[in-house]
């Protein structure tokens, strides 16, 4: 073989790897680079080329499919600006996917193994290994939005925005402050909830059922009232104030972070409620409470910019 030959035959399999369109194109550039390469390199050796020569010119030139992406377009599936609000995306539905299964897990069914090794297998077969079908969604939502996109593309619609505004949603904050003051009248005295219900027709189990254990109030039922109650102020004053600055979030993270904590302490120790049931299903709330608060805090953090430090405008 000679040395044109070994040329032709890594051009040809260097134009597979592309669009048929674009195959004409790329193998005549190729060919001629590859060719003065090859003359540059005979020179430099005082030697006739030869197929040798050749096979060490082109196996430093690259492989043939790595040499193809540098001419061609490389289909994706997810577009690359995409790709960090994809993996958040799955990992955020996974977390939530896997905790809530672990919830369920914990609390099998009568007759079931219940043994710590049993209940992680459930979990694993039936909430782990199932769950894949979300990263299976993603993609496909992602690729079919990408191949819209390279179809269809769209002008920019981009618009400037003060980053460091912190805009409210006046109406949510004043729904999440009537939240806060129902959850604080449950905490205080949780058999309200039946007499609104029931009109103080409820059966003694019922009340039995809403009624805090002595421990409970004697330990974490302050801890939590004043930290929930401690959003109301907040709140308030963003409300009036119509924005979130850097100082008030890092207030609120703070409220947050103490209040799950609070939170696992009262799930670990010790029955809140009198009965089994009761108990059960305010701590499952709790723990389902505290998985969706950090969550919402992971995704700010991710969400957010760093202002960088060393950036200087002046402006007139």
């Amino acid at each position: 073989m000679n040395p044109l030959d070994v040329i032709v035959a890594y051009v040809a399999d260097v134009v597979r790897h592309l669009p048929r369109r674009e195959r004409g194109d790329v193998a005549l550039e190729l060919q001629a680079l590859l060719g003065e390469a090859l003359e540059r390199k005979a020179q430099e050796e005082a030697r006739p080329a030869d197929a040798a020569m050749a096979i060490a010119l082109v196996r430093a030139f690259g492989e043939p499919a790595e040499v193809a992406s540098r001419y061609g377009t490389v289909p994706t599936i997810i577009a690359p600006a995409d790709a960090r609000r994809f993996v958040r995306l799955t990992w955020i539905g996974l977390a939530v996917i896997w905790s809530l299964g672990l919830l369920a897990s914990v609390q099998p069914p009568p007759g079931a193994p219940s043994d710590p090794l049993s209940l992680l297998a459930t979990w694993w077969l039936r909430v782990v290994v199932p769950s894949l079908w979300w990263p299976g969604v993603l993609v496909a939502w992602f690729a079919a939005a990408n191949l819209a996109d390279r179809r269809r593309p769209r002008a920019s619609t981009w618009k400037p925005r003060d980053a460091r505004s912190g805009r409210v949603a006046r109406g949510g904050l004043v729904l999440a402050m009537i939240g806060i003051v129902a959850g604080l009248a449950i905490l205080a005295e949780p058999r309200l909830v039946l007499d609104l219900a029931l009109g103080g027709r409820a059966a003694p189990e019922a009340y039995l059922a809403l009624t805090w254990t002595d421990t409970f109030l004697q330990r974490q039922a302050f801890v939590l009232f004043l930290l929930v109650a401690s959003s109301l102020p907040l709140f308030a004053h963003v409300l009036v104030q119509g924005h979130w600055t850097p100082r008030l979030r890092r207030v609120q993270d703070a409220l947050a972070l103490l209040t799950c904590a609070a939170m696992v302490w009262t799930v670990l120790d010790g029955p809140a409620l009198a009965t089994s049931a009761g108990d059960e299903a305010f701590k499952g709330g709790l723990v389902l409470i505290a998985i969706v608060t950090l969550a919402e805090l992971a995704w700010r953090s991710w969400r957010l910019p760093r202002s960088p430090g060393g950036l200087r405008m002046r402006t007139s």
